[in-house]
């Protein structure tokens, strides 16, 4: 049975396991720093970390930032990243679900746009965004690497 939630402080171990998936690299490290960071973002109530769990196992996650606003009559708008299923589920509709409860979570929040942000130079990928009712005609994204 899969459930949708917001992570919790307990799940962060499972988070680096699916983090590193982004990166194709082993499992990222669990320091102190990477405690206190996610101790902040867990208990902060613009930061919502979806996932996807089967059977008490997280097996795709997203993150959705709510951005407080001056402009658009003071509405805020949400980003949406670190966007990833493990490879033994993918095609199932978990992305999809994350996805979704992000979009619950932003128009809750009264965002007027949310911004779908990501590394991935796939077509496939794209398409798949694309058919989630995000375009890239609208906005132009440029990273600058600190």
């Amino acid at each position: 049975m899969i459930q949708i939630r917001e992570a919790q402080v307990t799940d962060l171990d499972r988070m680096l396991e699916l983090y590193s998936l982004l990166f194709g690299k082993g499992i990222l490290n669990k320091t102190v720093e990477t405690i206190k960071i996610w101790n902040h973002i867990i208990t902060d109530k613009l930061y919502h970390v979806i996932v996807a769990e089967e059977d008490g196992k997280l097996v795709s996650t997203c993150t959705c930032v709510i951005i407080q606003n001056i402009t658009y009559d003071h509405r805020p708008y949400a980003i949406v990243e670190n966007i990833v299923t493990d490879s033994e589920y993918r095609a199932q509709g978990l992305a999809t679900a994350c996805l979704e409860e992000a979009r619950k979570i932003a128009e809750k929040e009264d965002c007027f746009k949310i911004m779908l942000t990501t590394a991935s130079k796939l077509d496939s990928t794209h398409k798949f965004y694309e058919k989630l009712g995000y375009n890239k005609q609208d906005s132009i994204a440029f990273t600058q690497w600190l």
